[in-house]
């Protein structure tokens, strides 16, 4: 599987809004450089481009989604580190491959695909592969 670069790491944080004011002094913007909710994962995201690396706040917009049971496990901190794949679902046969168990399949966001390895077999962080071949800010 070939790795182009990390592409996001997420933070897992209950107030979007109270975490923006912390981080964007921190990270030198003014606002996120995209901003969205994505429905079918539960969660309205602030993306910060740092260079080809994007850097996420993640809010469950759901009491019951995975960000907010994240929260209730561990905690707000890391949640996630994504890497970019040439193929998300050639990346999925390989780690499959290896033993290392998915969660589900792939998943459509935009124009990409995305997949998650379960955090049990990866050192207890949720690890992403996405075939984004946009810039790190158009996730």
């Amino acid at each position: 599987m070939k790795i182009n670069r990390i592409d996001h790491v997420s933070i897992a944080v209950r107030d979007l809004d109270a975490a923006r004011r912390v981080w964007e002094p921190l990270l030198g913007k003014d606002r996120p450089d995209d901003e969205y909710v994505h429905q079918g994962e539960q969660i309205r995201v602030a993306r910060y481009l740092l260079g080809e690396v994007g850097f996420e706040l993640m809010e469950s917009t759901s009491p019951d989604g995975e960000v907010a049971r994240f929260i209730a496990r561990h905690g707000e901190g890391i949640m996630l580190v994504s890497l970019n794949v040439d193929d998300t679902r050639a990346a999925m046969q390989e780690l499959e491959q290896r033993g290392l168990p998915l969660i589900g399949g792939a998943r459509r966001f935009r124009d990409c695909e995305f997949a998650f390895v379960h955090p049990r077999a990866v050192n207890g962080v949720l690890l992403e592969v996405i075939d984004d071949r946009g810039s790190a800010a158009g996730k």
